[in-house]
């Protein structure tokens, strides 16, 4: 009777899995092609690709979407000035974030509820787009790429998570290092920072890509092309494509073409401001997990 049981146990636990399996097989399936489809309709034919005939594999493979998008000279200063904006944003970011968290994490700070409470405001509450505005305007940084970077300088998210990462790290590595002689700066960067890279890391890629992404800021606070991120003129480009002037092109070919290579160009600038990212995220993602995790253990 038990050996009957065991066997129907381990039957159902394999009709389980086999089930389970099958469901995440499906599950990413889904969520892959739309990937997939982008890649593959960016190489191939415009014809081919506005007929539906493009499914899993490039159908006359050709780049014209990558070199149209390319040959505005507003790329490269847009690529420019995205990498400047990404790096030093989220150097000043995740420095300030860390910064702030281990100030909070410590046991022996003087009012430090009450300063977790101040730093969790903004989370609820924030005074909106024109007090922002009228601020960055007072102190002269509008039409500045410093604005681009003193905004979302601190991130009240940023800091709760951080800090309760360093909250959960042995506080008595910290009174050793003091009765060593280090000062505060020193057990930061000598204890806490070496042991908070998984949270580092998360922290990071948040930043990379909030800088990478962000093209609201720059249209509202920024009037120079000079300093315009990469996804303001891939924004310009979209729409620039999208509107095909009739008035000035007489050949109906020409009209066609153009329509069906502005449907390839959509898949392309998403390559294109996609793949920075991509790059970015293998060398973090070991330490993505665990940092999520283990940052939101506590509150």
């Amino acid at each position: 009777m038990r050996q009957s049981t065991k066997i129907k146990k381990s039957l159902d636990n394999k009709i389980f899995d086999i089930i389970v399996t099958i469901l995440l097989v499906l599950i990413g399936a889904i969520a892959l092609y739309p990937l997939v489809f982008v890649v593959v309709a960016s190489v191939s034919d415009p014809v081919r690709v506005n007929s539906g005939d493009v499914w899993l594999y490039p159908i006359g493979f050709q780049l014209d979407g990558y070199i149209e998008i390319f040959k505005n000279k507003w790329i490269m200063t847009g690529y420019r000035n995205s990498v400047i904006y990404t790096v030093l944003g989220s150097i000043l970011n995740v420095l300030t974030t860390v910064m702030a968290a281990y100030v909070l994490a410590r046991k022996d700070l003087y009012g430090r509820k009450l300063l977790n409470w101040f730093i969790a405001i903004p989370m609820w509450f924030g005074g909106g787009l024109i007090p922002t505005y009228l601020v960055v305007n007072s102190i002269k940084l509008v039409n500045t790429p410093v604005v681009l970077l003193i905004l979302g300088l601190v991130g009240s998210y940023n800091i709760i998570v951080t800090r309760t990462f360093i909250s959960t790290l042995p506080y008595e590595l910290q009174e050793a290092a003091r009765m060593d002689g280090c000062s505060d700066f020193g057990i930061l960067w000598k204890v806490v920072v070496p042991l908070s890279k998984p949270i580092i890391a998360v922290i990071g890629l948040y930043c990379i890509v909030g800088h990478w992404n962000d093209y609201f800021s720059a249209m509202i606070y920024l009037n120079n092309r000079n300093y315009y991120p990469l996804q303001v003129f891939l924004r310009e480009i979209l729409i620039l494509n999208q509107d095909v002037d009739l008035n000035t092109i007489e050949n109906a070919e020409t009209v066609a073409y153009k329509l069906q290579m502005a449907q390839v160009m959509r898949y392309s600038l998403i390559i294109v401001a996609s793949v920075p990212l991509l790059i970015v995220y293998p060398f973090v993602q070991k330490f993505f997990v665990k940092g999520v995790m283990i940052g939101s253990v506590k509150g």
